[in-house]
């Protein structure tokens, strides 16, 4: 696996994967970014969480369960002094579908934080990962809903 990653101005860089996709990467404007991608810290709460959903789809597919939808909520804390390294990882597992079978999706989740995500297991070695899962009978999960102004 290979990633390059070029800067562009200020805070803002080009990243590349191997695989062939591009994206922009950006600082905060406190920090001399002009806000134009994710953080590279979000990039990496993002992939386990992206690591993590990936699993549960598919071992639940592989069990035949009637998956419909899958997000995972991802919250961290990081450390207050440099290293800012993750310190707690909280992962929300919202799964949707008509009968899928609470065991299973349970199964899955396990599977993934014991056996499977590489992103979460290595994020275990710095922060405490905790997790939570709610089935949806339906569908689709419902977006979240937006705090009150």
């Amino acid at each position: 696996m290979k990633a390059r990653v070029k800067w562009v101005e200020g805070m803002s860089f080009v990243g590349e994967t191997g695989s062939g996709h591009a994206l922009v990467i950006d600082g905060a404007p406190e920090h001399g970014g002009r806000n134009l991608g994710p953080r590279p810290m979000e990039l990496l709460l993002a992939g386990a969480a992206a690591c993590t959903t990936f699993d549960v789809v598919q071992i639940l597919r592989k069990a035949r369960q009637p998956i419909a939808d899958c997000v995972v909520e991802a919250e961290a804390e990081r450390a207050a002094v440099e290293p800012r390294v993750f310190t707690r990882i909280h992962l929300h597992y919202r799964v949707a579908g008509r009968g899928l079978d609470p065991h299973q999706v349970e199964r899955a989740v396990k599977l993934s934080k014991e056996k499977y995500c590489s992103a979460t297991l290595m994020l275990g070695k710095t922060a405490e990962m905790t997790h939570d899962i709610e089935i949806v009978e339906g569908d689709a999960v419902p977006a979240p809903t937006p705090p009150p102004n």
